[in-house]
């Protein structure tokens, strides 16, 4: 048998996004948990539900049933409602890792919610297109600016 050796680089990968929510924290925390949980979708609106087990060394994955499935990641942190923060290949099945967090701050009756994506690893072409996964990730960070103001406003009326 022969061992075929080669040498790639390693590649990083980052996306960053700041976005001020018209909602209180807790709003904004529950929210994302929901958007990165059974209410997940692809930037084109098919569902894509996962499970994230909110706890530290819990797990974030697509559950196919019959002990089939995807790990996404572990949970590194969590401190409600101001940081939850991933760790774990996510999308990729290649060796790479990746470091995730939404981090909360209270502004008044506001949030400011700061996320951050990293990878390093051997990441495909296809995964170090920031456009493309930049446009996965707003995709969730808009539903969740949405669905947090829309729960704050039918609180509001009630």
């Amino acid at each position: 048998m022969s061992a075929l050796e080669t040498q790639e680089a390693v590649q990083t990968l980052e996306v960053a996004r700041e976005q001020l929510i018209a909602a209180p924290i807790e709003v904004v925390f529950e929210t994302i948990l929901e958007q990165m949980g059974p209410l997940n979708e692809t930037p084109d609106g098919t569902p894509l539900p996962m499970r994230l087990e909110a706890w530290p060394g819990g797990r974030w994955f697509r559950d196919l049933g019959n002990n089939t499935g995807h790990l996404w990641g572990h949970v590194q942190a969590v401190k409600p409602p101001s940081l939850v923060e991933i760790y774990g290949p996510l999308f990729m099945s290649t060796p790479a890792i990746s470091n995730v967090q939404y981090r909360l701050t209270a502004e008044g009756n506001s949030t400011r919610l700061k996320f951050c994506h990293r990878a390093v690893g051997w990441i495909l072409p296809e995964h170090r297109d920031s456009s493309k996964i930049g446009s996965g990730w707003g995709s969730l960070l808009a539903r969740v600016k949405a669905r947090a103001e829309q729960k704050q406003k039918q609180e509001t009326l009630a």
